[in-house]
């Protein structure tokens, strides 16, 4: 692309690439069985080793026969529901067995590439350094929209138990690099800086580390490294100390920074360099320092998420006592403002807590869990503050008072600080469509734009892909989207702020989900500046990160993915073809138009769907601590969650929110004109967002049985709506393989993919008769009374075939 070093190293220091772990109920596979596939991968990969011997190899055909015995006799189905801190423990799971491998590894092939292209100074240093730009976030533990079982408490267990994993990968890194630097001052002389800083910690911590003072006296690294460990030793035991709520006073030689860890270890890199031991330097050594500048002391960063309704009664109980002739929920959203901003920066009176509502107190309870970690172990542990339902402007203000009301923001002679960032989740089409002037309005409050200022000046805004598609249908969703961030992108723009987008992808096509290289390239132009965050959902993670080698590949993939979005960085965006925006917008109301008569207006629809997936089913799957349906018993599509919504048409193999609306839609805008296929054609090559929902669209219709989907409608318990709503969708689905192979120029669907398509069309075989043998459970399990002995025995293995068709579908949700 012609770009030179310093345009690269420009858009180097600009990236940020972040994954958000999540707990969302769509992964099915145990714990046990993840690591029972961990064993058959680690003993399969062995046998490729080209030196073993012929006893080797047939030690190793014998375990591997073992391993796969016994996952064989695993329960695949877990016996209860999964409680939080289990699902913490998963997220664990993932930096244990990868991405503790697979980041340095990461960051070493992109130095490799680098250097071979841009070569070196004529002080043998690279033109361009490599950031450490890697970050993962989470939400488990600290998302509470709709989970009840996540408490205060709970928070502050996910970051204690993610700090003790991290710091223990740390030091056992430092105790191999104490084994491996033995330098001696016989044969070198460590830099002056080293020296120093030695000598200081040996009068601070000698006689504590050291039983015999002389030890290691002519070995200078490994003795400095001695005192890195202790210091880190300290901070661990502080940690499980607070953590088991003892009352002991915390460790005073612990570090209280990352920064101070790095520091130490960067004196050393460069005291080895000093004296030319530059593969010490840049060996295991620097791999420790990539992964304290990605994983801190927190190891993943902890987004917190609540509901904008929480937060509005909790400032309505606290206005009671504070400012009792106000009523808030009365008032218009700008004299709402006003007020928010007043109580912002005036001094309040002191509050009392244990008149407040239960709810409140527990709202409260979360920001000061927030306040004393920060505080007691480090800066950084928490993300951002995600506000799902976002509406109004004052849903993010709120957020804003309840975080002063717990020192984590404050007005002090004319001084802002603040130190949480809040995101605004956009989630409805409506939303999405409003998001232009609700952050106008918070872009033009004086106190939250100073605010922002002090914490970075970067505004991130989360997108919700799931409930805008379940909303209005996969087209309406992704242009929506689009949209949107082109709106926001340019308001930011205006004002002079940054901006980070959140995308809150699924697994499936019907909640953002799709090859993360193609999702980030495809954004609109200019809206991607370096940075990105999206969250890595449910069955998604054990597929891209229970492995080092597909850990190191998905990174990869994904951070090309980042790099070419953001060359805006360097040289300004194209913009968009009118025409072909002309277009879009006949195909989204078009296809928004088909999904909605479909979903909100055809009689029986909702019967349809509950009876003729096993989404009622699902929720006796133990796959998450959150429920599966907002409210139980309401059959309709505001009750049902976006990932029900699409786990249950994935079982049933229709996958229809991923592609129903599309096929009518291209139809009524070609009209039959050739020349309009062309055009839309010209799209598919020109346009990555194009592209990219083409791609998507084949590969859900590819995993779709029409035949197979046909037996489920059987189900419902009126024959005539089963009938009904199967026609209708078998109509829309060949209309959409039809136009879709015709917009594409393509005899097959995923035609230009053939490994992918020979992947997908291998699991068929399995997948098809494991319908077949749902459909047969589902219709005797449904006949038989609640309570009846013999539903209980069938439910097994109703629940071993949910499990089995979503391991074959792979993103289920």
């Amino acid at each position: 692309q012609g770009i030179t070093a310093d345009e690269l190293q420009t858009l180097f220091n600009e990236l940020a690439y972040i994954p958000v772990i999540t707990a969302h109920p769509t992964e099915s596979k145990r714990r046990s069985t993840m690591e029972n596939l961990r064993a058959i991968y680690r003993s399969s990969e062995a046998l490729d080793d080209p030196r073993l011997i012929k006893s080797e190899r047939e030690e190793l055909v014998e375990l591997l026969q073992n391993q796969i015995q016994v996952l064989w006799k695993t329960d695949e189905v877990r016996s209860h529901k999964p409680m939080v801190t289990d699902e913490i423990k998963l997220g664990l799971y993932y930096a244990k067995e990868s991405l503790f491998k697979a980041i340095p590894q990461v960051y070493r092939n992109l130095e490799k590439a680098t250097n071979h292209c841009y070569g070196f100074d004529e002080n043998g240093k690279p033109n361009v350094t490599v950031p450490s730009y890697l970050r993962f976030g989470s939400w488990i533990g600290g998302d509470r929209d709709g989970n009840p079982f996540v408490k205060p408490e709970t928070t502050e267990q996910a970051i204690f138990m993610q700090s003790q994993v991290v710091l223990i990968e740390y030091l056992k890194r430092l105790r191999a690099l104490s084994r491996q630097l033995t330098h001696s001052i016989n044969f070198c002389k460590p830099d002056k800086t080293f020296e120093e800083k030695s000598q200081r910690y040996a009068e601070q911590l000698g006689a504590i580390v050291f039983e015999k003072p002389e030890q290691f006296t002519t070995e200078p690294y490994r003795r400095f490294l001695r005192f890195v460990i202790y210091r880190l030793e300290c901070l661990l035991v502080n940690i499980k100390n607070r953590e088991a709520n003892k009352d002991k006073p915390p460790l005073t030689h612990a570090y209280n920074t990352e920064a101070a860890l790095l520091d130490d270890l960067q004196t050393i890199q460069q005291s080895l360099l000093s004296h030319n031991d530059k593969a010490s330097a840049n060996g295991p050594l620097k791999d420790l320092i990539r992964l304290i500048e990605s994983f801190g002391f927190y190891l993943l960063k902890l987004d917190i998420r609540q509901e904008s309704t929480r937060h509005t009664e909790a400032v309505i109980d606290i206005l009671r006592q504070l400012a009792p002739d106000t009523h808030y929920q009365d008032m218009p959203e700008d004299t709402r403002l006003q007020l928010l901003s007043k109580l912002i920066n005036d001094e309040l009176p002191t509050l009392n807590l244990a008149q407040l509502s239960e709810s409140t107190q527990e709202t409260m309870a979360v920001f000061k869990v927030m306040h004393d970690i920060r505080e007691t172990l480090s800066k950084n542990c928490f993300g951002s503050y995600v506000i799902s339902m976002t509406h109004e402007a004052s849903h993010v203000m709120e957020v804003l008072f309840l975080a002063k009301l717990n020192k984590l923001a404050n007005v002090a002679h004319g001084r802002y600080a603040c130190e949480i960032s809040i995101a605004p989740l956009f989630e409805t089409v409506e939303d999405l469509e409003h998001i232009e002037p609700v952050m106008s309005r918070l872009f033009n409050n004086t106190s939250y734009r100073e605010m922002l200022k002090t914490s970075g000046d970067i505004q991130e805004i989360m997108l919700g892909y799931s409930d805008s598609c379940k909303d209005g249908g996969i087209l309406a969703s992704v242009w929506s989207l689009y949209d949107a961030q082109k709106k926001i992108t340019a308001l930011a723009n205006q004002y002079g702020i940054g901006l980070r987008l959140f995308h809150g992808r699924g697994g499936t096509v019907g909640r953002g989900g799709g090859p993360t290289h193609d999702a980030i390239i495809s954004q609109p132009a200019g809206t991607v500046h370096g940075q990105i965050k999206f969250t890595e959902q449910g069955e998604v993670l054990s597929f891209k990160y229970s492995n080092i080698t597909t850990a190191i590949y998905e990174l990869t993939l994904g951070s090309t993915g980042l790099m070419k979005a953001s060359t805006c960085l360097i040289n300004p965006p194209s913009d968009d073809r009118k025409d072909y925006l002309g277009i879009m917008d006949h195909l989204v109301a078009n296809g928004e138009q088909q999904y909605r008569t479909l979903t909100e207006h055809t009689e029986g629809f909702l019967d349809y769907f509950y009876e003729a997936t096993p989404v009622s089913e699902i929720g006796l799957m133990n796959i998450g601590s959150r429920p599966s349906h907002r409210k139980k018993g309401d059959r309709s599509k505001n009750s049902v969650r976006a990932i029900s919504w699409v786990f249950g048409w994935a079982q049933a193999r229709h996958t229809l929110p991923a592609w129903f609306g599309i096929g009518s839609a291209l139809e009524n805008w070609r009209n039959n004109d050739p020349n309009r296929l062309v055009k839309l054609h010209q799209m598919y090559l020109d346009w990555p967002f194009f592209k990219s929902l083409m791609s998507n669209t084949q590969m859900a219709l590819f995993k779709a049985e029409m035949n197979i989907a046909k037996e489920y409608s059987k189900l419902c318990e009126d024959p005539a709506v089963g009938e009904k709503i199967y026609r209708i969708v078998n109509e829309e689905y060949q209309r959409t393989v039809t136009q879709v192979l015709n917009v594409i120029n393509c005899t097959e669907l995923l035609e230009e993919n053939p490994a992918f398509q020979l992947s997908l069309s291998r699991r068929n075989p399995y997948l098809d008769p494991l319908c077949h043998i749902q459909i047969k459970i589902l219709r005797h399990y449904r006949k038989l009374e609640q309570g009846d002995h013999e539903k209980e025995l069938w439910q097994a293995p109703l629940l071993r075939s949910i499990n089995a068709i979503a391991t074959g579908m792979r993103n289920t949700g």
